[in-house]
């Protein structure tokens, strides 16, 4: 009989209890607007980018859940609480303060930063023209169907959550609807507020299944031998992916697992050695530890870039 793997990160049906599992060992984190989990290092912002964050551990199914319980809130002992400095009036921090420093009008020419355009909507349609692969999951939130061949499409249902995640004060929920819990893995099962007639299987789609990217930003940072770059584009598909680095170019063909490609030749300001040089790809970028061949400072990562004329260059954005 099959079961189903209860760690985060699989979720799969099986029956061999000795096949490999990769999967997060340990809980979710949320701290400050930041999302990923304890067990390893990628912290992200969007609730879509945290679900992409590949496992870290790889080890069997199971469907008993081992994951650890949060650590329990210790109450203040009372020999701590009083120790807890005695409440000052407010006519004393009055006197004690220094007097207030009036603020300078702020320049007449210093405008608000607008907003950033927000994301084209999500297309409601699939693509006829656009293959969908067995087993493919729908795009819409809270929706955990799967799409099978030998299923009938004519009147599904698809009960999924419009809005987006929202993490406040503890609290977890869906801006969509006011259902609030607390777990991590209560909001996983909060049920879908809205119903369509279909699935999201695939979306739109592009022409060939697959958007070529021109561009895509990066900045870097670097030490005295090393250069460390980062190339930042989302879901890179490390399978499919191809990165190779040479003494004076770094070749990148960057797949993505949502049909998006940036493929290019990224000329260096100065030679590397690319034996001890490396690359990592992580949830929301590829970042790239160039060593340097002469221990020259960099003013510009790339060769075709115009130098600033600055001797140090710290985190300075672009595009490639």
């Amino acid at each position: 009989m099959a079961k189903k793997c209860v760690h985060k990160g699989c979720g799969k049906s099986y029956t061999d209890d000795s096949e490999e599992c990769v999967y997060h060992p340990l809980p979710p984190e949320f701290h400050e607007g930041q999302k990923g989990w304890k067990c390893c290092k990628p912290r992200v912002l969007t609730f879509d980018e945290f679900l992409s964050i590949p496992p870290c551990t790889t080890g069997k199914h199971s469907d008993a859940d081992d994951t650890p319980a949060p650590e329990p809130v210790v109450p203040l002992a009372d020999e701590d609480a009083a120790s807890k400095p005695s409440a000052v009036s407010l006519d004393s921090l009055h006197t004690a303060l220094p007097a207030p420093i009036a603020r300078l009008p702020q320049a007449p020419s210093a405008q608000p930063r607008s907003p950033p355009s927000p994301a084209p909507p999500e297309s409601e349609n699939d693509d006829p023209n656009v293959p969908v692969q067995e087993g493919q999951a729908c795009r819409r939130r809270g929706c955990n169907a799967k799409y099978s061949s030998s299923t009938n499409r004519e009147g599904e249902q698809c009960v999924h959550h419009p809005g987006a995640a929202l993490f406040h004060e503890g609290s977890k929920g869906w801006t969509c609807c006011k259902r609030r819990v607390l777990e991590f893995d209560e909001f996983m099962k909060i049920e879908g507020c809205k119903t369509k007639d279909r699935h999201l299987f695939v979306g739109s789609g592009k022409k060939g299944g697959e958007e070529n990217l021109d561009t895509v930003r990066h900045d870097f940072y670097q030490t005295a031998t090393s250069v460390i770059a980062s190339i930042y584009l989302k879901k890179i598909d490390k399978s499919t992916s191809v990165v190779k680095l040479t003494s004076t170019v770094v070749h990148l063909d960057l797949r993505t697992s949502d049909k998006k490609r940036y493929k290019t030749e990224m000329p260096l300001y100065a030679g590397i050695n690319p034996g001890i040089s490396s690359f990592k790809i992580m949830g929301t970028k590829l970042e790239l530890t160039l060593m340097k061949a002469d221990g020259a400072s960099w003013p510009v990562l790339r060769a075709d870039e115009k130098p600033t004329g600055e001797i140090l260059q710290v985190g300075k954005a672009g595009r490639v």
